[in-house]
Order: structure tokens, then sequence, then C-alpha cells
């Protein structure tokens, strides 16, 4: 018999955060209380399926890295009284 995956496992299998495979699963009729809850592998295949054609599952909707903030690109400036 096949094991109960989690929702976070789901989601992290497909690179969704777990808000948004309960907003899913929510949306699909399911009711799960948190991303650590088990569902049944129907359920799991269902979600996968959902997901996948809203395009959550290819690597075109995986979130791009978030662009550096305008001091993290910057080589720290030196402090005044510092030894180099």
């Amino acid at each position: 018999m096949a094991a109960k995956p989690r929702v976070h496992e789901i989601a992290s299998e497909l690179g969704v955060d777990s808000k948004i495979a309960l907003a899913k699963l929510k949306e699909l009729g399911e009711f799960v209380k948190s991303p650590s809850s088990t569902i049944e592998p129907p359920v799991a295949r269902k979600l996968r399926a959902a997901l996948e054609a809203d395009g959550a599952g290819s690597p075109a909707a995986a979130p791009a890295a978030a662009p550096a903030s305008s001091g993290a690109s910057r080589p720290a400036a030196a402090r005044p009284g510092a030894a180099r």
C-alpha cells in the first residue's frame, strides 16, 4: 500500500508554496488543516494534476531568484577607523 504523502511534500516536489497547495485542495473540495496533514494517494494525484495544469510543475513557473536588494550586491563600505 502506498504511503500517504504530506501536503508540504507535494508542494515542495512541484516547487510551489504550501499555502498554494492548501488553497488548491480547498478549491478541489478537500478539507486539509495544515501543510503537515497527510492526504490519500488519489487526492495527491488529483492535487499534482491540478497544480501542473496551473503551470506549477513546469520550470517556467518556478519563481526566479529574488533580485538582490540595493545594498546586497555591492561590497560593504569600509567603516571609519576599521583597519584594512
